[in-house]
């Protein structure tokens, strides 16, 4: 039987270590109680070097999910972004050289190396 408490923000009112990651070392795993506005309470996993890490690792992760979905709902501005993120460049440059060529897919290449490094980090230890 759980009490609930009315918060004027989210909380995470526990963290407990469960065990130290055995594919990963030096990270381990936590559960994390977390208190919603409304006083619900759940408890969700997070892995980390140490419990500051993890918790960051939750708030990365949720966030995450925020801007996907936001993402998935504005696909016509994501389609705007990548094709001034890829056109620009070529735009900006001279077409003599095919330099413009380079700098196309070379935007295109950062982005999706920033995506991996950003998917990385937060799946990190799991």
């Amino acid at each position: 039987m759980t009490k609930k408490h009315k918060y004027d923000r989210r909380r995470a009112v526990d963290c407990k270590l469960l065990k130290k990651s055995s594919s990963h070392k030096g990270y381990c795993k936590y559960i994390v109680t977390i208190c919603e506005l409304d006083g619900t309470c759940y408890k969700q996993p997070a892995y980390g070097k140490d419990m500051q890490d993890a918790l960051s690792r939750v708030i990365n992760k949720e966030l995450t999910v925020k801007v996907e979905k936001k993402l998935e709902t504005s696909i016509g501005w994501v389609f705007a972004v990548w094709l001034a993120l890829i056109g620009l460049p070529a735009y900006l440059t001279d077409y003599n050289t095919p330099w413009f060529l380079l700098y196309a897919f070379g935007s295109v290449a950062l982005m999706v190396l920033v995506a991996m490094w950003w998917y990385h980090y937060v799946n990190k230890g799991e």
